[in-house]
């Protein structure tokens, strides 16, 4: 079979410019939100005398979003992509409107599960809508213009947000994003009219809802008991790994947990590359704020650094569709360990601070690399009757992986160190971290790399 180049300008063809706008918009209104709400948190939450509940707002959003991924995927399945990402908007903007009109914690808290049940079936749907419209030598090109559509959010976001809420209030922050929502929508309606009748398989993988429900619990617990460290926590927190661990077993392609060659591998490396990358992002904030004294603005200012190797990168993978993914995949993970072993020394008072913008700038060209190679993967290895099933086991992957590495962290800053000098617990917390990277480098290094 002959593989033709595609045509320059793929995103922009007639018969992908409304495909593109439309997904486009709806990941840079998903990343805004994610920003924004990360920002006013501590103002809103006190507006509503909800402190003791501070957490519970992200809590609330990631158990939902968890059982949203898995059903969308059974959907996905069962009738395409259309349901979902007509539905998921739907929720998200209930989401928004619920949560910016809420006058107390528990609205606030109902707004979010249904801004975070929205996410999670757009998340899958919007995979399968890409793995419906663009070829597989195209589809770097739109994960690129994916990882780009953060960067604008991750950038300004925080700061958007700010003015926001010390101006006309926190509640735009939720409330001015509905119109762009519906636009959104707009745009992919008729792209959706346009999707070819959806035929499911004989062989449809269908993961379990319960099992779905058991894995979001499991993952609340163990971030709560991270957050809240005690004795009853520990109990808590080993009932919800338990319940993690169990569920991970029917919500993942068999082999995933022992990584066999292939789609399990896949599935596999982004639970480890999030988790490795996602811890360094968790910590580096209070590292650079109470171990080296930099400011608040200037404590988070890596991480932008992040989104722009990110993107960058990103944007050269898509550059170059002869590249081999696996290659790709490979050398972010190499990328990833080289910056977690610059934030190693970071997290030292010893060394200087200033060094973290590197360990970003390499660390997220790593990831920049790796998350779209993951997605080409797996939709190349993925027969085309589950791929709901199996994107929905990569994000969820990604998620628990995250998790994981966080709890970790909160576990080690009470055993080790403390909030005001986190240095042991944040060395700790890198070198496995390291293992982790180092543990993908080998995975991905089993197979024959093509293009």
């Amino acid at each position: 079979m002959t593989i033709t180049e595609p045509r320059r300008g793929v995103l922009w063809t007639p018969e992908h410019r409304t495909t593109t706008v439309g997904l486009l918009l709806v990941v840079t209104l998903v990343a805004f939100e994610t920003m924004g709400v990360a920002t006013a948190m501590p103002t809103m939450v006190a507006d509503l005398h909800g402190q003791s509940l501070y957490s519970w707002p992200f809590t609330a959003s990631l158990i939902a979003s968890v059982v949203a991924t898995v059903l969308s995927g059974r959907i996905g399945d069962r009738r395409g992509p259309a349901p979902a990402l007509l539905a998921g908007p739907a929720l998200f903007t209930a989401g928004l409107l619920v949560a910016g009109t809420a006058n107390a914690m528990p609205m606030l808290l109902l707004g979010r599960v249904l801004q975070g049940f929205g996410t999670g079936l757009l998340l899958v749907s919007v995979s399968l809508l890409i793995a419906l419209t663009y070829a597989d030598r195209e589809r770097p090109v739109i994960y690129a213009a994916n990882a780009a559509a953060w960067v604008l959010p991750a950038v300004i976001g925080p700061s958007v947000a700010g003015v926001l809420t010390v101006t006309v209030g926190w509640r735009w922050i939720f409330l001015g994003l509905v119109p762009l929502v519906v636009l959104a929508v707009a745009l992919l309606v008729p792209v959706i009219r346009r999707l070819p009748e959806h035929r499911p398989g004989e062989r449809t993988q269908r993961a379990g809802v319960p099992a779905a429900v058991s894995a979001a619990l499991g993952v609340a617990a163990l971030s709560w008991a991270a957050q809240h460290p005690s004795l009853p926590a520990l109990g808590y927190g080993a009932a919800g790994l338990v319940a993690l661990g169990l569920s991970l077993r029917k919500l993942l392609p068999a082999g995933t947990l022992t990584s066999r060659p292939g789609l399990p591998t896949v599935v596999a490396s982004r639970a480890l590359i999030s988790g490795a990358y996602t811890g360094m992002e968790a910590y580096l904030p209070l590292t650079m704020s109470t171990v080296h004294g930099y400011s608040p603005a200037l404590a988070g200012l890596p991480l932008t650094i992040t989104a722009l190797g990110w993107s960058g990168a990103s944007a050269l993978q898509g550059r170059r569709l002869d590249w081999s993914r696996e290659a790709s995949l490979r050398l972010g993970f190499v990328l990833v360990a080289a910056g977690l072993v610059i934030f190693a020394f970071v997290s030292q008072p010893w060394f200087p601070g200033w060094p973290a913008f590197a360990a970003c700038l390499i660390g997220g060209s790593g990831m920049g690399l790796a998350m779209p190679a993951i997605s080409v993967l797996l939709l190349r290895f993925s027969p085309e009757d589950q791929r709901g099933f199996t994107m929905s086991a990569m994000q969820l992957g990604d998620w628990v992986g995250s998790a994981l590495t966080v709890g970790l962290g909160g576990v080690l800053l009470a055993a080790l160190a403390s909030a005001s000098h986190p240095s042991p617990a944040v060395a700790a917390l890198t070198v496995a971290m390291l293992g982790i990277a180092a543990l993908g480098v080998f995975l991905t290094g089993r197979w024959p790399a093509k293009g």
